[in-house]
């Protein structure tokens, strides 16, 4: 018998006309997206109208969302997002909304979400060129664009991560590298004879002890360096810890300076500390996911402007630049440091794709999975980019300006205010507390008990759906903290806050 008569006896299973549950036509996709598309027109429109937070329990989205294990057939596509949005709409925290003024979290460009979309649809893996040529270069030109924005000098490069701790991160294992006195990618981080210590203050986010501990350091290799009273890093301090440590025998190798605390929004003394650093050899490592964005200002301060001497510098678009999350940056001066720290090539990776030519540094490709600790990575570029597009360096300029004029605003209207006290203003960040006319009889401790009056103070506000703010602890005094990264506040809610934090507290206390 044939090798042709045998094939034709062969039975295909279906295979030559395979219809995949996940799979989609065209004009269903069409239908279904004009749909979603038009929902979330109308969602967008009828935020300032919504409760910031629809205050419910646990238990209660738990109840909404339905239990149950997991379905053993499948339900048309059209029912599916009829209740995604019906859950996401009217049992989400909207961050968007004009009286959102609580975390880092921005209001999130309408372009970014269709930037997301369209992402998603091309689905390209951006470790490596060959995987996703044009969306490699697009990242690579974002990249330039936020180094450009932010002041940094040509040369430096980086990658974008998914927000602030990552970002951090590959600045830290970069400067873990390159300080190291020997190899520690191959001894680890314990195979030196000289412990390393890195400097930073307490007001620096919590992912320097993260990175302390997963990274191999421990947490007692960070060296805490204390705040003067406007909440900025300490330099005597600083130069003190740092020669006590090598006078001990220990090996500093990195100091961390905040471009915008967490809690007030404080910019450290940028420019000194990096004096400090390349005095005594140090990685200069700038958080500036909040606040670095600001530099891009005419009248940005001499110390946020330095945030360009850094060695490595974290940036958040999802902040400051209005991005969808996830979308995180990190800088560095010499790209090299970055290839030096996670760069492995494996037999089966055969990625590299340089070009001939006269200039082979100008036509050589990016993998990007060299330059980080992601292998495959997701096209976080294109919705910076597009806003980026939409924009320009001038949009940008104006919304940030706003957002710190508005926080302005709010620290002079409690200023005045007669149940209300005043205690920072920095970027985009006011910080302030409920203090009543008369202390009731019997406290003992009037600092504490404002303290606790203002917790739940802060808990009240959170869940009646008016405004939601969040809390900073300054000089051992609770406060209310209002953070606008949001391009829908507007002087209304601003004049509107300082009274209905006050009622509520009255009602209260």
């Amino acid at each position: 018998m044939s090798l042709e008569n045998d094939s034709e006896k062969i039975d295909d299973g279906g295979l030559g006309s395979r219809e995949a549950a996940l799979d989609m036509g065209p004009d269903e996709f069409r239908k279904l997206g004009y749909q979603m598309v038009d929902r979330i027109a109308g969602f967008l429109e009828s935020l300032p109208s919504r409760p910031v937070n629809p205050d419910e329990t646990v238990t209660e989205v738990r109840s909404v969302l339905g239990g149950g294990s997991l379905p053993e057939k499948g339900v048309p596509a059209t029912e599916i997002l009829d209740e995604a949005t019906g859950l996401l709409f009217d049992h989400s925290l909207f961050n968007g909304h004009p009286n959102f003024m609580a975390y880092v979290t921005s209001s999130a460009a309408p372009i970014g979400a269709l930037g997301d979309l369209l992402a998603a649809a091309v689905n390209a893996n951006v470790g490596a060129w060959a995987l996703s040529p044009v969306a490699t270069e697009i990242e690579k030109q974002t990249i330039e664009w936020i180094r450009e924005s932010v002041g940094c000098a040509e040369g430096y490069g980086g990658l974008l991560v998914s927000g602030g701790n990552m970002a951090n991160f590959v600045g830290f294992l970069a400067a873990r590298k390159a300080k190291a006195k020997w190899d520690i990618r191959g001894k680890g981080a314990r195979g030196g004879e000289q412990g390393m210590r890195l400097y930073a203050s307490r007001e620096t986010h919590t992912w320097v002890q993260k990175a302390a501990d997963l990274f191999g350091l421990g947490t007692d290799a960070i060296t805490w360096v204390a705040v003067d009273g406007e909440q900025k890093m300490d330099l005597v301090e600083l130069e003190g810890k740092i020669a006590e440590d090598r006078q001990a025998g220990h090996q500093p190798f990195l100091v961390v300076a905040s471009a915008g605390t967490v809690s007030t929004g404080t910019v450290d003394p940028l420019e000194a500390i990096g004096r400090i650093c390349r005095a005594n050899d140090l990685w200069f490592h700038v958080d500036g996911a909040y606040g670095a964005f600001a530099a891009m200002l005419p009248e940005a301060s001499v110390d946020l402007r330095a945030l360009a001497q850094a060695d490595s510098i974290a940036l958040d678009p999802h902040k400051w630049l209005y991005t969808p999350l996830e979308a995180g940056c990190t800088l560095v001066r010499n790209p090299q440091n970055l290839i030096d720290a996670f760069s492995f090539h494996p037999d089966y990776y055969l990625f590299d794709q340089d070009e001939d030519g006269e200039n082979p540094d100008e036509n050589a490709t990016i993998n990007y999975y060299e330059l980080g600790l992601q292998n495959s990575r997701g096209f976080r570029a294109l919705k910076v980019w597009m806003a980026w597009r939409q924009a320009g360096r001038e949009g940008y300029v104006r919304m940030i300006r706003d957002d710190i004029a508005l926080a302005k605003a709010l620290y002079d209207r409690v200023g005045v205010h007669p149940n209300l006290e005043a205690l920072t203003q920095s970027l985009s960040i006011t910080t302030f507390r409920y203090v009543p006319e008369t202390v009731p009889d019997g406290v003992e401790d009037r600092d504490e008990w404002l303290n606790e009056l203002n917790r739940e103070l802060l808990k009240r506000l959170q869940s009646d759906g008016k405004v939601y703010l969040s809390n900073a602890v300054v000089d051992g005094r609770f406060a209310l903290r209002a953070c606008i990264v949001n391009f829908r506040t507007t002087l209304n809610e601003i004049e509107a806050l300082p009274e209905l934090v006050a009622c509520a507290g009255r009602e209260m206390a």
